[in-house]
């Protein structure tokens, strides 16, 4: 995209505080994990990408770099919604709370490699005030890489396993979140937690469509209740798989990893048998409606 079409096109009218083009119908493919890299770059290729497959981006972004993407997103709001990457052990984290939403940010995410366990009091006052603003929760759940073998740090998998996402839901009933990389390997729990929880979602994002590539119908024995008529499970005429929403978690500007994830999840839920009208919820239908509720 020639760049000064695209400022003219996306930043111009924040800046000068011209109503953006929004769109009246949901796009083809929301993706709830897009990481912001720092780079105003990747944000015009990721534009471009977006407006080709008529698709919308949560981005996750620091709050250094929140003076540098908030007139991109507030230009393309069809396209990306923001998603503040706060600190859960900041001791500035109410106030970023507010500045995000101050921004016009729909959640917060990454929430990522916590000094405590998810669910420990200490965290509540920030997901309350993130339920007053209506927020998206992104968190991270299950293993976590490790790039710098060599540091130490203070990271745990153990304070980040999905089954503390549990005392969330139930505490915070209006608040919305998603689970990414289906609390890799706790899949199991995870998929027993989004049965129960009709605020949280899973993400299928990360290693775990790449290592179960030659027997994704595995997880038609986690998401098992499809069509089930039992007291022991919730009433649902949707198929059990619409728990999942659509996410790459692109990192580092490697926008390539998108269309990689576009291809797993599609065969992944093309093996699983999942109806085309599930599918079309699981790639866009049901965040978008989470957002109109907003």
């Amino acid at each position: 995209m020639n760049k000064r079409i695209w400022f003219l096109a996306v930043l111009l009218p924040a800046v000068l505080g011209l109503p953006a083009r929004a769109e009246s119908h949901a796009p083809q493919v929301i993706d709830c994990h897009v990481h912001y890299n720092g780079d105003p770059g990747f944000l015009s290729k990721l534009l471009a990408k977006l407006e080709a497959v008529d698709g919308m981006a949560f981005l996750l972004v620091a709050p250094s770099d929140l003076a540098t993407v908030r007139p991109v997103i507030a230009g393309a709001p069809h396209r990306l919604v923001g998603l503040g990457s706060v600190n859960l052990d900041d001791p500035r984290a109410l106030e970023l709370v507010d500045e995000f939403h101050a921004a016009g940010f729909r959640g917060l995410g990454e929430l990522l490699n916590p000094l405590k366990n998810f669910y420990d009091p200490s965290y509540w006052p920030i997901y309350e005030r993130a339920e007053k603003y209506g927020m998206i929760l992104l968190f991270h759940t299950g293993i976590v890489m490790r790039s710098n073998p060599e540091i130490p740090v203070d990271v745990s998998i153990e304070r980040m396993r999905v089954t503390a996402l549990d005392g969330i839901a139930r505490r915070f009933p209006r608040l919305t979140l998603i689970a990414a990389h289906l609390g890799n390997p706790d899949y199991a729990w995870a998929g027993e937690l989004a049965r129960w929880h009709p605020n949280l979602y899973l993400d299928a994002s990360g290693s775990s469509l790449i290592k179960l590539q030659n027997n994704y119908t595995f997880l038609k024995s986690i998401f098992w209740w499809s069509g089930v008529e039992s007291p022991h499970t919730p009433k649902s005429a949707s198929s059990a798989f619409e728990k999942l929403v659509f996410a790459s978690d692109v990192f580092g500007g490697e926008l390539e990893e998108f269309d990689r994830s576009l291809e797993r999840y599609h065969k992944m839920l093309d093996a699983c048998g999942v109806p085309p009208a599930a599918q079309e919820n699981i790639f866009a239908g049901t965040l978008w409606r989470i957002l109109q509720k907003q």
